[in-house]
């Protein structure tokens, strides 16, 4: 069947990335909400014309976040 090759292939591609979550139990959670949260910002902060407000707006976002 189609789909069982298709997973096959895409198991046996990324094995060796399994095989080191199964092990360490470590993920890239936290880089990809990071990574969510700045297009967010992205997103609502159209207009900025300053980079420095830019950032400054991200660094805040991410730090009331971290507090909350």
């Amino acid at each position: 069947m189609k789909e069982t090759d298709r997973l096959q292939k895409t198991v046996t591609k990324w094995w060796p990335e399994i095989q080191t979550l199964l092990a360490t139990r470590v993920t890239t959670a936290k880089v990809e909400a990071a990574n969510t949260m700045i297009k967010n910002i992205k997103r609502i902060a159209r207009g900025f014309r300053n980079p420095i407000n830019y950032q400054s707006r991200i660094l805040l976002r991410s730090a009331a976040r971290t507090v909350a």
